[in-house]
């Protein structure tokens, strides 16, 4: 922030005001932003941890705090991959089952989900479809 402000011309002075003035209202503060960010890629964007981690890395979040806000539980990894896999089946229902799997699995490999979790969830999914057909 410090950095944008010297690029646009803003004197020492009123960077340091700004920046206080900033950290004071806890605008300027990493942690809230993360848990901000987390919630968004997890929830919203239904990304793995993984791919909430390049998320927030990409958004300039310190690795320290992006390992303190992320846990590394399979569960939650399970649990959006079934949310996803649900919302697009709705979509894709319409095609054969392979090439159905075939795009879910790109889809939630491209959303950082690791090739275990991806086949776990598609194998309990198909089936599960296949068995209503």
């Amino acid at each position: 922030m410090e950095e944008r402000l010297r690029k646009k011309g803003v004197s020492a002075r009123g960077i340091s005001s700004t920046m206080r003035s900033l950290k004071d209202t806890g605008l300027l503060n990493d942690l809230s932003l993360a848990e901000s960010l987390k919630r968004e890629a997890l929830t919203y964007r239904m990304l793995s941890q993984a791919g909430a981690r390049n998320f927030m890395l990409r958004r300039g979040i310190p690795r320290s705090i992006v390992d303190s806000v992320l846990s590394n539980d399979d569960n939650i990894d399970i649990d959006n991959a079934v949310k996803f896999v649900d919302k697009k089946l709705r979509v894709l229902g319409k095609y054969p089952a392979e090439i159905a799997k075939r795009r879910l699995y790109n889809l939630l490999l491209r959303r950082g989900y690791s090739s275990g979790t991806i086949l776990k969830v598609l194998k309990e999914k198909i089936m599960k479809e296949e068995d209503v057909k």
